[in-house]
């Protein structure tokens, strides 16, 4: 059972039907509270400000995504997999994180997912934590897998299949 308050519910979908307008730095306390229906004090129990609701939201999603993927290692030992995994969990979310990661946020996502996995995967290989060809595959992979999913077309399933088949090669 989701236990998550009902105003604070109220407060992220306000913030994502906004947010889907707008850039974030043009969305006021002010008129989220109005859109969804709370005091501003209720607001600032969840809160900080409006950047703090929007670090929440995209560490949630990120975390989502990191979760939904196999262990870190396969990145390695099955690059396809691993990329076909990655690439369903940006599909899974697509609209979230169109919303969430535009504008002036654009660079978070792959710059979280990259850091989580890379946290994830020195924790298991602490060896290779300084290991240069290591750490520039793993960004390589990560970014170019992410920009190769969002800047090509969403409704097209075999880029999914294209993505996998060249970390394959990679």
């Amino acid at each position: 059972m989701n236990k998550t308050p009902k105003s604070k519910k109220r407060i992220i979908n306000a913030f994502i039907e906004l947010r889907a307008k707008k850039p974030l730095e043009k969305i006021t306390v002010i008129e989220l509270c109005e859109k969804a229906d709370v005091n501003k004090s209720t607001f600032y129990t969840y809160y900080h400000d409006i950047y703090d609701l929007s670090d929440q939201l995209e560490e949630e999603m990120m975390q989502s995504i990191i979760n939904s993927l196999p262990s870190p290692e396969m990145m390695f030992e099955k690059p396809g997999e691993f990329a076909r995994h990655l690439a369903n969990a940006y599909h899974a979310n697509y609209a979230l994180i169109s919303i969430l990661f535009s504008g002036s946020r654009s660079a978070n996502l792959p710059r979280r997912i990259e850091q989580s996995i890379k946290d994830l995967y020195y924790s298991i290989y602490p060896d290779k934590k300084n290991d240069i060809h290591t750490d520039i595959t793993l960004s390589y992979k990560i970014y170019g897998g992410y920009y190769a999913y969002f800047n090509n077309d969403n409704t097209d399933k075999d880029k999914i299949n294209v993505i996998s088949e060249l970390a394959e090669k990679i």
